[in-house]
C-alpha cells in the first residue's frame, strides 16, 4: 500500500475525529427518539416529538459529561485496562535510546514510555496530546526483538502519534464505551426484573421498555462498531509504510510482526476497545465459526497481508 502522505493522513484522520465528534451524538440522539417513538405510537407523533424534546438536552449532558471524563482520565483507564506502567530510563537506556533516535531524525516530541509485565510480544500507542502521548512495550516484546525489529515496532507506533490516528481511536472508544455501558445496565436491570414474579401492567411495561432500550442500546453499539471498523484496519497500513519509511528497514518490521504473530497475548487486556489499540489484537485466537465472523469485525487487518506488503516495500 503506497504511503500517501503525512499532512494529508493528518488532516484526513483530523476530519474522521470531527465526524465522529458529531456522528455519535448523533447516533444516540437517533436512538432515544426511536425509544419514545416505539413506547408511545399509540400516543401520535406529537407527543413522542415532545417526549424526545425533553430528554433531548439530559442526553447530551450525559454524553458530554461522560466524554469529557474520558477525554481528561483516558490515559489512567488504559494503564489500567492493560496493566502498564512508566518504564524509567535506568531500567531500560537500550528502549529510550531507540525512541529518542527515531523522534530526533523526523522532529517528533519524545512520548511517556510505558512497560506491560507480560513476556507475550505487543506494543500500542496512545494519547490525544503531546502531554499524554505515549508507547507501551510489553517485556516480550523488548526482550525477543533485536534493535532493528524493534526499531521498526517503536516507529510503528510513533507513526500513529504523528498520525493522529491515537487521537482518533480514543474518541471512537470512548462513544463505543457509552454503548456498551447503556447495553450491560439494560440486560443487567432486565435480568433481575425477570427474576420478580409480577402480573401488574406498571411492571411489565417497565420490563417492556428495558427490553426496549437494551435492543436500541446493541444496535448502537453494532452501529458504532461499524464506525470503529471503518477507521481502524487502513491505519495498520498506513503506519506500517511510514515506519517502513521512516527506518529505512521493511524487512526488519516485517520480521518484528513475523514473531509477533506467534506470541501477541497480554492477559491483562479484556476490553475488546482497548485491543485495538495494540500492533496485533492481544486477546486469545478464535477458531470455527468465530473466527469467520470475526474477522468481518476485525479492527486489524491479517498480519500475513501487513508482511507481505512490507516484503515488497
Amino acid at each position: 500500500m503506497k504511503y500517501i502522505g503525512l499532512q494529508t493522513q493528518i488532516r484526513q484522520n483530523n476530519t474522521r475525529s470531527f465526524l465522529l465528534l458529531i456522528g455519535f451524538p448523533a447516533l444516540m440522539l437517533v436512538l432515544v427518539w426511536l425509544f419514545f417513538f416505539f413506547l408511545g405510537i399509540d400516543e401520535g407523533i406529537d407527543a413522542v416529538n415532545e417526549a424526545f424534546l425533553g430528554a433531548a438536552p439530559m442526553v447530551v449532558l450525559a454524553v458530554l459529561v461522560w466524554f469529557t471524563i474520558a477525554w481528561f482520565f483516558h490515559t489512567k483507564m488504559i494503564e489500567r485496562a492493560t496493566g502498564s506502567h512508566s518504564l524509567e530510563r535506568k531500567e531500560n537506556k537500550r528502549v529510550y535510546n531507540l525512541v529518542e533516535n527515531l523522534c530526533i531524525s523526523r522532529g517528533i516530541s519524545l512520548p511517556k514510555i510505558n512497560v506491560i509485565d507480560d513476556d507475550s510480544l505487543n506494543a500500542f500507542a496512545s494519547g490525544i496530546n503531546e502531554r499524554t502521548y505515549t508507547v507501551t512495550l510489553s517485556r516480550g516484546i523488548i526482550n525477543k526483538l533485536n534493535d532493528e525489529e524493534l526499531e521498526g515496532v517503536i516507529a510503528h507506533e510513533l507513526m500513529h502519534i504523528r498520525n493522529r490516528d491515537v487521537r482518533l481511536l480514543i474518541v471512537s472508544i470512548i462513544f463505543v464505551g457509552i454503548f456498551a455501558f447503556v447495553s450491560e445496565m439494560a440486560f443487567r436491570t432486565l435480568l433481575r426484573g425477570g427474576r420478580r414474579s409480577s402480573s401488574s401492567d406498571k411492571k411489565g411495561g417497565a420490563v417492556a421498555a428495558i427490553l426496549l432500550i437494551l435492543v436500541l442500546a446493541v444496535v448502537g453499539y453494532l452501529i458504532s462498531i461499524l464506525f470503529r471498523f471503518a477507521i481502524s484496519r487502513k491505519r495498520e497500513y498506513m503506519a506500517d509504510a511510514g515506519a517502513a519509511e521512516m527506518t529505512k528497514k521493511p524487512l526488519a518490521l516485517a520480521s518484528a510482526l513475523r514473531k509477533i504473530s506467534k506470541d501477541p497475548r497480554i492477559e491483562a487486556v479484556e476490553r475488546d476497545d482497548v485491543a485495538q489499540l495494540f500492533i496485533e489484537h492481544p486477546k486469545e485466537p478464535q477458531q470455527g465459526i468465530a473466527t469467520a465472523f470475526g474477522s468481518l469485525f476485525a479492527t486489524h487487518p491479517p498480519i500475513e497481508d501487513r508482511i507481505k506488503l512490507l516484503e515488497q516495500f
